[in-house]
């Protein structure tokens, strides 16, 4: 009869044991249960819907490139390692796909940090100016958020990507920069020009408007 473990080294034993749910579904899906990956493409299907829409800025690419994800991460199910989380191995797949479907619509304006970006309101100068909230405590109001949402438009794709995955979907910086096959120190130095790109639009946009309502 074995001896029971000591307590402290039972409970790493048993959280070595413990298997994600998520990899719980692939092993089942793996092994010819459709249900399983079904429940896979039902928790994930929104949040790689947002990721292809913000990459894409285009509703129909986006729903295109969402089955195109499932289709492939369905197909590839073999070479899911379960090394890292089920939704970032998922979401590295739709960031490739959105941005093979860019490359392919060759309409995809990268736009210099020197060009002004484009609203329904004119365009915004790049001028920078003190602003005091940040991008993250606007987002969080609607009126504010459709002009951020605008203003992300006008990102880069290196940049717009980052920031949609980091501080919009939420994804930590070591699992945004697997997703994006990026090293921790690329994806913050993105992170951070994109925030003050952003930070410094706004401002922009905040001070015509102040100065076109005094």
């Amino acid at each position: 009869m074995a001896e029971p473990l000591p307590p402290g080294i039972a409970e790493i034993a048993a959280d070595a044991e413990e298997i994600h749910p998520d990899v719980a579904l692939v092993e089942r899906a793996r092994a010819g249960d459709s249900s399983a990956f079904e429940q896979l493409v039902r928790q994930y299907d929104r949040q790689i819907f947002r990721v292809a829409q913000h990459i894409t800025q285009n509703r129909e690419d986006a729903e295109d490139i969402t089955q195109d994800a499932f289709f492939k991460a369905f197909q590839k199910l073999d070479q899911f390692q379960g090394n890292s989380k089920f939704s970032t191995w998922l979401v590295r797949i739709a960031v490739n796909e959105s941005l093979m479907r860019l490359r392919k619509r060759k309409t995809s304006k990268t736009v210099s940090m020197d060009q002004d970006v484009q609203t329904d309101e004119g365009s915004i100068p790049r001028d920078f100016a003190e602003w005091r909230p940040n991008p993250e405590q606007l987002y969080g109001q609607s009126e504010l958020s459709d002009i951020l949402r605008k203003t992300i438009q006008g990102l880069p794709p290196g940049f717009r990507t980052v920031f949609t995955l980091r501080d919009i979907e939420n994804l930590s910086t070591e699992e945004t920069a697997e997703a994006l096959g990026l090293s921790v120190p690329a994806v913050k130095s993105r992170l951070l020009r994109a925030r003050l790109q952003l930070r410094e639009r706004l401002s922009r946009y905040f001070r015509q408007k102040k100065d076109g309502n005094s």
